[in-house]
This record gives structure tokens, C-alpha cells and sequence, in this order.
């Protein structure tokens, strides 16, 4: 019987929760869209690549729940304000924002273009603050909850810009959280570690050795575990904290 209520507990998580998920359509994000809409929620899923973004839409509408995938690039603010203002017109609210989508650059600092490191802010923390903008007004008991990375802590050479926009992320979901009252909204972050993901993989530093993944290597669904906790009512009581989520990989010297 205890295992049933839980069942019944995690169906029911999200019930009636309009949820916005960027980089929702593949790794971290599609996980945790696809979590999000098991759970009752309604997911607008966004994301740059059209036909993945219409499967995890589908997939979702599977399961019963309600999706909408709207084409955005998180590095164009047009392209924020029009996947808000959508959601709005359809919904008159968002209570839960996730923030995924990220890049990285590989090129030593002295030698990379300023139009690259303007690139991987924009996407990784201007959008975040963007996004809170445009969102958290419209927020009553909501949640926001920004993908950091443990390279914020600890990191790799050659990519410094995208380290840097992660200690900057965790920085902005300290500050913020102390200007929202947290019965409108609370701000959190989770820091992965290695994670089994498209971007993993296609890490340069990975594929040379100079990045050496060592223990283990976690699967999207388990981030997506913690990201749907945090965001959820059980979390209540945390509010502009990273949870570092990585298999004990900074527990090492």
C-alpha cells in the first residue's frame, strides 16, 4: 500500500503546474521535461532543434499530459519573450521555470575570439536572467531551478568561459533569491558532474584525455530526479542553494 500512495504521489506531483524547460530537447533538459509531464505537468518544451523538440512533445502528450514545443534560440532575447508571452496567452502563468540550455568553447583564453565569450554568457547566464524577468513576475508558489555545472567549482583548461558562466549562475540564484520573496518564487541550482549527454561526448577535452572522467558517470533521469525535487513543494524549505549532483566526483582532490 506505502508503494502505491508513492506512486500515486509522484503521478501527481505537478498536477496543474505550467512548466518551461529550456535545452528540452536532449540530455539534462528532455529528461526532466519528460519527468515533468509524468508527473502531471504541463511542459513547454524549448529548444532549437525542430524535430526532436516535436518527439519530446509527443512523447509527453503520451503519457498524458499536455506539451507544447516552441523553436527558441535562448541566445535571442526575441526568441525568450516570444516563448513567454506564448505560454502566457495559452496558460496566464508560469510556476515553474527550469533553465538548461548551455555551450562551451574549447580555445585557450588568450586565444579566443571576444564574439565567443560573448556567446557562451549569452547563453548560459544572460538567458537565465532573462528568462527570471520575463517569468517570475508571473510566479505564486513557483520555482526556478538553473542547471550550474561543477565546473564552477573545479575545472578543465580551455574551458574557462564556460566555468566562469557557471560560478556566475550560482552567484546570480544566490542574489536573486534574496530580492523574490520566496512565497512568489524560490531559486535554486544543480551542479552535475558527468552526466551520460550529448555535450559529454562531444567534449574535446573528453575525446583527448585531458579531462579524465573518473567514477561514476551519471544518467540524464537521475539529474532530472533532483531538478523535478527542487522544483517541486517538497523542497520548501531551500531557496537559493546549489545542490551538487556528481557522484562524489569534487569529494576528490
Amino acid at each position: 500500500m506505502r508503494n502505491l500512495l508513492l506512486i500515486v504521489f509522484f503521478m501527481f506531483r505537478f498536477q496543474n503546474k505550467i512548466c518551461l524547460v529550456t535545452g528540452a530537447t536532449s540530455g539534462i533538459g528532455r529528461a526532466t521535461a519528460v519527468r515533468l509531464g509524468r508527473e502531471g505537468a504541463t511542459v513547454i518544451c524549448l529548444g532549437r532543434e525542430v524535430k526532436a523538440g516535436h518527439a519530446v512533445e509527443a512523447e509527453i502528450k503520451a503519457g498524458g499530459s499536455e506539451a507544447l514545443f516552441i523553436k527558441t534560440d535562448v541566445g535571442h532575447d526575441a526568441d525568450l519573450v516570444h516563448a513567454v508571452e506564448t505560454t502566457l496567452a495559452l496558460y496566464q502563468r508560469i510556476d515553474i521555470l527550469i533553465s538548461d540550455a548551455a555551450m562551451m568553447t574549447f580555445t585557450p583564453i588568450l586565444d579566443l575570439d571576444p564574439a565567443d565569450w560573448d556567446r557562451v554568457m549569452n547563453v548560459n547566464l544572460r538567458a537565465l536572467f532573462r528568462l527570471c524577468q520575463l517569468c517570475v513576475p508571473h510566479m505564486k508558489g513557483g520555482a526556478v531551478v538553473a542547471i550550474s555545472s561543477v565546473h564552477a567549482f573545479q575545472s578543465t583548461p580551455n574551458v574557462a568561459p564556460y566555468a566562469t558562466s557557471k560560478g556566475g549562475l550560482e552567484a546570480f540564484v544566490r542574489g536573486l533569491s534574496l530580492e523574490v520573496p520566496y512565497t512568489q518564487a524560490r531559486i535554486n541550482a544543480v551542479a552535475p558532474g558527468a552526466v551520460e549527454t550529448p555535450m559529454l561526448r562531444s567534449n574535446p577535452n573528453v575525446m583527448d584525455g585531458t579531462e579524465v572522467i573518473t567514477g561514476q558517470i551519471g544518467t540524464p533521469e537521475e539529474l532530472a530526479a533532483t531538478i523535478c525535487f527542487l522544483a517541486s513543494d517538497e523542497a520548501n524549505f531551500i531557496n537559493g542553494s546549489t545542490m551538487t549532483v556528481d557522484g562524489g566526483r569534487l569529494a576528490q582532490l
